[in-house]
């Protein structure tokens, strides 16, 4: 069996690719984009390729050359920033790399098993009532990257509707842990703390809004959750991937410091405020636990440790 992981290279993909590879016999195709593939992680069983999803041509060559059996599409600009400053880059690269994605199914006449992976940001902001969010709560995407993810879920609904590819759609809340990029929350203070450590930041860790609450689950659990989809999911079907408890980022700030090994004082710096910031949102992922029995298991505890120790070791070189 094949799988092909697109964004393989990315913080998720690889991630994916060391569980597949521990816990499945099936042989990898990654694709990466926009750096060159490195080395293998199993060069006997997985190959990476650079590939620009965009390029309709591109990607029915790979899939031509690797007919798979399995797809998990998580190539997309993933970084809510960044699609303020560049929305239209956003909407095109997520919107149009899926689309190729799929025609090149229906014309190759495949229907490899695929996961089309959303974002918890398609629901927006919510009334305390609704929470947790179910799957069928309405959407009111509030930025662009989240506009551009609600677009890649009812797409993978109308290529299930209109075309029987068996496409399990999932919508992940947010997900952390180790080699997370420092655009990020978590591993951008996680950064500052190792750096303060390290006498190479003054003792001061700035943050933006401190009092929005979100989901967080380990990615570890998230991988997990996207293996038990692909295999028991119901194809045309939306999952929610959720811890079902808010955590602010205040909350998340606290757990730092405490672990930090010197005093640190914490600092409001209104320029990381967002433009629009949901205030809470966390949700329900009672319908995967039903349909495929997953789970979470590292405790968020444990998750904020393992970031701050890999910080610590990229800061003193460890």
């Amino acid at each position: 069996m094949r799988i092909l992981i697109t964004g393989a290279t990315g913080f998720v993909g690889v991630h994916l690719r060391r569980y597949f590879l521990t816990h499945t016999p099936w042989d990898i195709i990654g694709t990466c984009y926009p750096e060159s593939p490195p080395a293998p992680l199993d060069s006997q069983r997985e190959s990476l390729h650079f590939l620009d999803l965009r390029d309709a041509e591109a990607t029915r060559a790979l899939f031509t050359q690797f007919p798979p059996d399995y797809i998990i599409h998580l190539a997309a600009q993933s970084h809510v920033p960044t699609s303020y400053k560049d929305p239209w880059g956003t909407l095109e690269n997520n919107i149009r790399g899926q689309l190729n994605l799929l025609e090149i199914c229906v014309a190759l006449k495949i229907a490899p098993r695929t996961l089309v992976i959303g974002s918890g940001e398609e629901y927006g902001r919510a009334d305390v009532a609704d929470l947790p969010l179910t799957e069928d709560h309405p959407l009111r995407p509030e930025n662009p990257y989240s506009v551009s993810k609600v677009a890649q879920d009812v797409m993978g609904y109308q290529y299930y509707i209109s075309y029987h590819l068996p496409v399990v759609r999932m919508r992940p809340f947010n997900h952390v842990g180790p080699g997370q990029s420092a655009r990020f929350v978590l591993p951008a203070f996680a950064r500052q703390v190792a750096e303060i450590e390290a006498g190479k930041q003054a003792p001061v860790m700035y943050v933006g809004n401190l009092e929005p609450a979100r989901d967080f689950t380990d990615v570890r659990d998230v991988v997990r959750a996207y293996h038990l989809a692909l295999l028991h999911g119901t194809p045309g079907e939306v999952y929610n991937v959720a811890s079902g408890t808010p955590c602010t980022i205040r909350s998340l700030v606290e757990q730092l410091t405490a672990l930090a090994t010197v005093p640190i004082r914490v600092e409001v710096d209104p320029e990381r405020y967002r433009p629009a910031d949901v205030p809470i949102i966390y949700g329900s992922a009672e319908k995967l636990r039903r349909d495929t029995g997953w789970e979470p298991q590292i405790p968020f505890t444990q998750t904020v440790r393992d970031v701050l120790d890999e910080w610590r070791q990229f800061t003193t070189g460890g």
